[in-house]
């Protein structure tokens, strides 16, 4: 096995095409998913997600999405009529029914918008309607030849027919008068040859030919002598009904056989667009998102945020399996390799198979569980040494099981030169040109499936500045090493996994590599293309979290997990004991501030998060109310131009009329003057009313004010309160005297305030009631909000406040219901400044679904 197909099987490959099998809608398809080939070249990535992206669109915009009903697999029948062979009618049928299938399926195509890639593939497909027509006019539903396929064939037929109504009848009057003899009455067949079972015992009774015997010898199936001429007239016209049905099936066979070559490429279309759909839906069923092929030698990140592994997100949904804890990737472009330390359990094996599996899937146009935007490198090789390769038949220990797989994997990529899948020479340029259906019983059915296979073996990727025939390390690799450097002396291995890991630093694009090497620590602090992640233990609940953290080395927890899991505390408390204090120690608690201060520093991101997203709603809602009082400024402004415009061309034409009237009546002063008259008639309808002066405010002598007297020009003094006739008494100089509140000013010149006249039917402290506009409802004066939000219902309402307003009072419609929309109105009209105050209607108005407001 190939280093290759070994790292499939470690990733369980096999497993994750079996689950997108399951969501093709053929049996083409549901066998292309299960082998899913893995593309060489990017550009064979990008049109398998191209095709991806619009089935994915397709299925969120068509009802049902699309549909491969009909479509067959008929490629052992193609193959044998390509050799002269002859097709059954069933065989026939599923042609015919894959046709209109597909026909079907290239009308849905070709009527949407925005999927060319669907429509190139569909544009060149030939459906043949009249080849489909012959066989629908030929063969039924079960297969069988009709009897409209030929003339001869019914005559036939019904002569079939006849004869065996002849035999039946003879049989059954045979058996009335042999019931003595006869087991039980029943006419079967023993071939094809109309039998009745006889006793054994009376067998002379019937005479004729015995076709078969029971078991216990006690009947026997006797095709009697009366009917054997009968029968063998049957036998005749059998073989010239199946003569006549041979003769049909030939003359639809040779049909086929003119056309095979468009109907395998017909095959192959659909098997494309099935596994297209299949991949879109399991994405669709994945959640998952399109990935962005990067190139970090540009500068361009790896970023993959809440990354979930697709097979425990099967499980966990479909099995019942623990919930999936996403972790997050963001990988800079000059980092080339990445450490993983922290406790065992704690996650690191599947974050390696994690990324693996999405680069794999990637490559052959799934979208990844991941949150966009999903940016990953197209990695030309994938391989990885993860779990135990112990065999005791090749006597190798865990050790020595690792150290062979890693050394095929530096086999692999120090000799792939631009691509480790070569296999040289005339026959691999004739293999990628020709691409076989898959489908085992389609052995021989070859088709050219996409041309940009056709040379990915023989040039170069986007990513490779070398030249094909170089020897040197393939740079756009993907490495995962589990525990490596494990199963051996500490110090050795150590130091054996940092040499490795710095040997694949210079020669393949990324490596992640998990372990429990303190030593591997210190790596980023020496090369800065080292990075440090590890995965979080809770020291409170002592068990892993899963969660993957960055730029912090991880701590074994060792001790803690075996507590965790029932170790014998007198051991665990002896362990301890023995644990080496000093720098290890020391580490251990520097490493256990940092996971603290991380997670301080992610609690205080998210608190922001938050924040931010609430300041941002809030901003929202701010512009939308400014943008609609705005538009509701503009509207006023456009509505009092119009009213100005109408006004003035009204005012001309009733001048005009009057100038008229006068030039054609007599011109005499009066009539000079009436026209005056009417002219200062239209003036006072269409000009805006001048505006009076207002009085000065005036004043409330009080006792003890200096007033004046206008009347007799003289300044006094105030003496008492003004009585009930409006009079108070004053004094200037020496006398006093009683003067009308009227007759007297401030010193200002303000005119005094007469005092309110108390009423004894009203209540001190009370205010006058504002007189209730009449309540007659209009259209003008009534707007309808049911059904509407409360922001739209708003807007609606302030138009209607300016159509309103004249009349005084507005009927709001906003019916009952939950009661939100009514809540929000009286909000909404409390507050509005041109609202005196709101009511509900009466009962016959419609009571608690409208609402009254008084306008100012």
């Amino acid at each position: 096995m190939t280093i290759q197909a070994e790292t499939l099987e470690l990733l369980e490959w096999s497993r994750l095409c079996q689950q997108v099998a399951t969501f093709a809608a053929t049996k083409l398809g549901t066998i292309a998913a299960r082998n899913l080939v893995i593309p060489q070249s990017p550009s064979v990535s990008l049109k398998l997600l191209a095709q991806t992206k619009e089935v994915y669109d397709l299925e969120t915009r068509l009802m049902g999405g699309l549909s491969l009903d009909g479509i067959e697999d008929f490629g052992d029948a193609l193959e044998r009529a390509a050799v002269q062979g002859m097709l059954s009618g069933k065989e026939l049928h599923e042609i015919a029914t894959t046709l209109a299938g597909m026909r079907k399926l290239r009308r849905t195509i070709d009527s949407e918008e925005n999927i060319p890639v669907l429509q190139g593939l569909v544009a060149d497909v030939r459906t043949y309607p009249e080849l489909e027509q012959d066989i629908y006019h030929c063969i039924d539903d079960r297969g069988d030849v009709t009897d409209r396929a030929n003339e001869k064939l019914a005559q036939v037929r019904i002569q079939l027919k006849g004869l065996r109504d002849r035999i039946y009848k003879s049989l059954n009057s045979l058996i009335q008068r042999q019931s003595n003899a006869v087991q039980q009455p029943l006419i079967t067949q023993r071939g094809d040859r109309f039998v009745i079972p006889v006793k054994a015992s009376h067998k002379d009774a019937i005479p004729g030919v015995v076709h078969d015997t029971s078991g216990s010898g006690s009947t026997l199936y006797v095709e009697p002598q009366q009917i054997i001429n009968l029968g063998n007239q049957l036998r005749q016209l059998q073989r010239q009904e199946q003569r006549e049905i041979e003769a049909v099936l030939t003359a639809l066979t040779a049909k086929v056989t003119e056309v095979v070559e468009d109907l395998e490429h017909l095959l192959v279309v659909a098997t494309t667009i099935d596994l297209a759909t299949a991949r879109a839906r399991y994405s669709l069923w994945l959640e998952a998102n399109p990935p962005k092929f990067v190139d970090r030698a540009a500068n361009d990140y790896i970023t993959l945020r809440q990354l979930r592994h697709p097979l425990l997100t099967w499980k966990h949904r479909h099995e019942e399996g623990s919930p999936v804890v996403p972790i997050d990737l963001s990988i800079r472009p000059d980092i080339r390799v990445v450490t993983i330390t922290g406790p065992n359990t704690g996650g690191k094996t599947v974050t390696l198979k994690t990324l693996a599996i999405v680069a794999l899937m990637a490559k052959v146009g799934l979208f990844i569980p991941a949150r966009e935007p999903v940016e990953i490198p197209w990695f030309d090789l994938i391989l990885a040494d993860i779990g135990d390769e112990q065999s005791l038949q090749q006597s190798l220990s865990t050790f020595s099981g690792h150290i062979r797989r890693i050394s095929r994997i530096l086999d692999a990529i120090g000799e792939s030169g631009v691509g480790s899948w070569e296999l040289g020479g005339e026959e691999t340029e004739q293999a990628n040109k020709q691409k076989v259906l898959p489908d085992s019983s389609n052995a021989n059915v070859t088709t050219t499936i996409d041309e940009g296979l056709t040379n990915s073996f023989n040039s170069p990727t986007p990513q490779q500045s070398h030249s094909p025939n170089s020897q040197l390390p393939t740079p756009n690799s993907l490495i995962l090493l589990d525990e490596v450097g494990a199963g051996t002396d500490p110090a050795e291995g150590s130091a054996l996994a940092i040499a490795l890991l710095q040997y694949l630093a210079d020669r393949a694009m990324l490596t992640i590599a998990s372990t429990h090497y303190g030593e591997l620590k210190a790596l980023k602090y020496q090369d800065s293309r080292f990075e440090n992640a590890s995965v979080e233990f809770d020291d409170v609940n002592l068990a892993p979290t899963y969660r993957l953290l960055w730029g912090i080395p991880g701590r074994s927890n060792a001790l803690s997990i075996a507590q965790r899991l029932g170790l014998n505390s007198a051991v665990i408390e002896n362990a301890k004991s023995q644990v080496i204090l000093g720098a290890t120690q020391e580490v251990n608690e520097v490493i256990a501030g940092l996971e603290a201060q991380r997670r301080t520093q992610e609690t205080k991101a998210n608190e922001a998060a938050t924040i931010l997203k609430q300041a941002e709603a809030f901003y929202l809602e701010v512009s939308q109310k400014a943008a609609q009082l705005q538009a509701r400024e503009q509207e006023l402004k456009l509505n009092q131009e119009r009213a100005v415009q109408a006004a003035i061309v009204e005012a001309k034409g009733e001048i005009a009329q009057v100038i008229r009237q006068l030039q054609q009546g007599p011109q005499t002063a009066q009539a000079a003057q009436q026209a005056t008259a009417e002219l200062d008639g239209v003036s006072d309808r269409r000009l805006p009313a001048k505006s009076t002066p207002k009085p000065p405010p005036g004043f409330n002598p009080k006792v003890g004010d200096r007033i004046r007297i206008p009347k007799i020009g003289q300044k006094a003094e105030v003496l008492s309160e003004v009585d009930d006739n409006g009079n108070l008494n004053v004094k200037f100089g020496i006398m006093k005297m009683n003067v009308a509140l009227a007759d007297i000013e401030s010193l200002t010149g303000e005119k005094a305030t007469p005092p309110p006249k108390k009423s004894g039917a009203k209540v001190p402290g009370t205010a006058t009631p504002t007189p209730t506009p009449v309540a007659i409802r209009t259209s003008t004066n009534t707007v309808d909000v049911r059904g509407q939000r409360v922001m739209n219902a708003e807007t609606e309402i302030e138009r209607a406040i300016g159509r309103a307003y004249q009349s005084g009072i507005m009927w709001v419609i906003h019916g009952k219901g939950t009661g939100k929309l009514r809540e929000g109105v009286h909000e909404f009209l409390s507050h509005h400044p041109q609202v005196g105050r709101i009511e509900l209607a009466g009962e016959k108005d419609g009571g608690g679904g409208v609402t009254i407001a008084y306008l100012k």
